[in-house]
């Protein structure tokens, strides 16, 4: 039955892409009609790459963590996501995302469907002096990274294939909605006046909300928890994602412009604040600083500022920094592992991580850092833009976390979820996959 199925989409899309061939890929606009500035495109690409890595760099930093019969099979689900989720992008992800607005929470299907109008003598509304062609593959980055970071949660226990379609309809259903309430300006977030820069709630909260569903679906691992397989791997992976952060948090700006270098400053800073909180931590309270503590607090840094990264000042990204990393670091530490076993701790990190930073963006946004900020932050003595966001915060949660759960159970009952406990004692990189390291 699989065999036909795949057989089934293969074939679906064959046609799909022979059959759009013969139809307009843009607007009928001239092309030297429409003055596109040169260094905000050459920028554009290299955020695009920049963000991209940030997947295979993910692939690491989760590989690392896990036990050495997992390791490839953990890498995989990112790489994987790199692979299925740009396909679903240009069939019907990215018009889902940005097409015309349906009620403020969904975009038209068919207004991109297979990239129709999507091309480089056009722009998109809120990057105008960029292809739209460009635009378009920035945002597919963002939703190829979102599926990879739940997998870190139901990590060493998930059937492959199962995995591959709970992204699928993590896509359509959780992702795309979310993306349209936030950056499209016709979207729910968006006319509330809710701030996220690069994706707080886009990414980050529903990839841990997400992850919450998961591992308490799939239940706990079977035995004792693997030792780490590769540290350096972890490093390894730390340092990519960093180094394509900037291209997530800067190339939000859409532009080379000052912006950008504001994003890119604050992004750095909350991330070293953070790693450094993180293993104060854990000297005061009694551990050993460990390169995975520092890797981890880093990474948590990266995730709260992502929100705020256009938004704060440089002192407040410290702040968010350092507050984000003692919040997640206590959350991991008392996070209930016996009943609930988020194995890599995706929702203590990447969901509190961006909770952390969504409310923060209400206490320390600035005009005097963006222009586009209406409503400054608390400690500006205004208070609508804390609310809004702490209204975000609620509603993506319990949309993220309820819809994600129901994914789950609908993928199980379409194929099991679950590896049985031979396989899973056996590895996944065997049973999954007939590699091993």
């Amino acid at each position: 039955m699989r065999k036909i199925i795949l057989s089934v989409i293969l074939i679906t899309i064959l046609i799909l892409t022979f059959f759009s061939s013969f139809f307009l890929t843009e607007n009928p606009i001239s092309a030297q009609a429409v003055k596109f500035d040169t260094g905000d495109t050459a920028w554009m690409i290299v955020a695009t790459a920049l963000v991209l890595i940030m997947t295979p760099g993910l692939g690491f930093f989760y590989g690392g963590m896990v036990g050495k019969k997992n390791v490839i099979s953990t890498m995989l689900q990112s790489f994987m996501a790199m692979i299925i989720v740009t396909v679903l992008w240009v069939i019907v992800g990215f018009s889902l995302s940005f097409g015309t607005s349906i009620g403020g929470f969904i975009g038209n299907p068919a207004d991109f469907f297979m990239f129709r109008n999507v091309g480089i003598s056009t722009a998109w509304s809120a990057a105008p002096t960029i292809p739209l062609l460009l635009f378009a593959l920035f945002q597919a980055k963002f939703a190829i990274i979102t599926p990879a970071l739940i997998t870190g949660a139901f990590a060493e226990r998930i059937r492959f294939w199962a995995y591959l379609l709970f992204m699928v309809f993590f896509i359509l259903l959780v992702y795309a909605p979310l993306c349209h309430m936030t950056w499209h300006p016709e979207g729910f977030f968006a006319k509330m006046g809710v701030l996220d820069f690069a994706g707080g709630t886009v990414v980050h909260m529903s990839a841990g909300w997400a992850a919450l569903a998961g591992a308490m679906f799939l239940g706990k691992r079977k035995g004792q928890k693997s030792n780490p397989a590769r540290i350096t791997y972890v490093l390894l992976g730390t340092g990519l994602l960093w180094f394509g952060w900037f291209g997530f948090n800067a190339g939000s700006s859409l532009a080379a412009n000052g912006l950008a270098v504001q994003a890119l400053g604050t992004t750095t800073v909350a991330a070293a604040a953070a790693g450094m909180a993180w293993v104060f931590l854990d000297k005061i309270l009694g551990h050993k600083l460990s390169a995975m503590g520092a890797c981890i607090g880093a990474v948590v840094g990266l995730v709260a500022i992502t929100p705020a990264a256009g938004f704060v000042s440089i002192p407040s990204a410290m702040f968010i920094g350092i507050f984000s990393s003692i919040v997640s670091n206590f959350m991991v530490s008392k996070f209930p592992k016996g009943k609930i076993d988020d194995a890599l701790d995706v929702f203590a990190c990447h969901g509190v991580g961006g909770m952390t930073g969504m409310l923060l963006t209400g206490v320390f946004a600035s005009k005097a850092v963006n222009a586009a900020v209406v409503d400054q932050g608390l400690i500006f003595g205004e208070t609508k833009l804390f609310i809004h966001q702490s209204i975000a915060l609620v509603l993506v949660s319990v949309f993220a976390f309820s819809v994600s759960y129901f994914l789950f159970f609908i993928v199980n009952k379409i194929t099991p979820l679950r590896v049985s406990e031979d396989k899973e004692e056996l590895g996944l990189d065997i049973s999954q996959h007939g590699e091993y390291l």
